[in-house]
């Protein structure tokens, strides 16, 4: 059953290609939302899929970007409409 979630990423995560990153891990994955910087330094996911999946999807995207994330706390979602397919990156 799929389920939404969503997920601040802390760390050295903005200027260093983490939103195209995050979209191009998710061509492999069956996830779908997006993602976007967020004033204050960090990045926000927000995402619908299977459990299994979105956790394989978040931990895919950590390793892609090898030390950038100090911290991933998963938060509560925002209203609004997902995506049909993949991640896209919002403003």
């Amino acid at each position: 059953m799929e389920t939404r979630r969503a997920v601040i990423f802390r760390g050295h995560v903005q200027g260093v290609g983490f939103r195209w990153t995050t979209c191009r891990v998710a061509q492999s994955h069956r996830v779908r939302g997006w993602v976007r910087n967020e004033p204050d330094g960090t990045v926000r996911c927000e995402l619908q899929g299977e459990p299994r999946q979105i956790d394989a999807f978040l931990d895919a995207v950590e390793r892609a970007m090898d030390g950038h994330v100090q911290e991933r706390v998963e938060v509560p979602t925002e209203d609004g409409a997902i995506p049909d397919e993949g991640v896209e990156v919002r403003r």
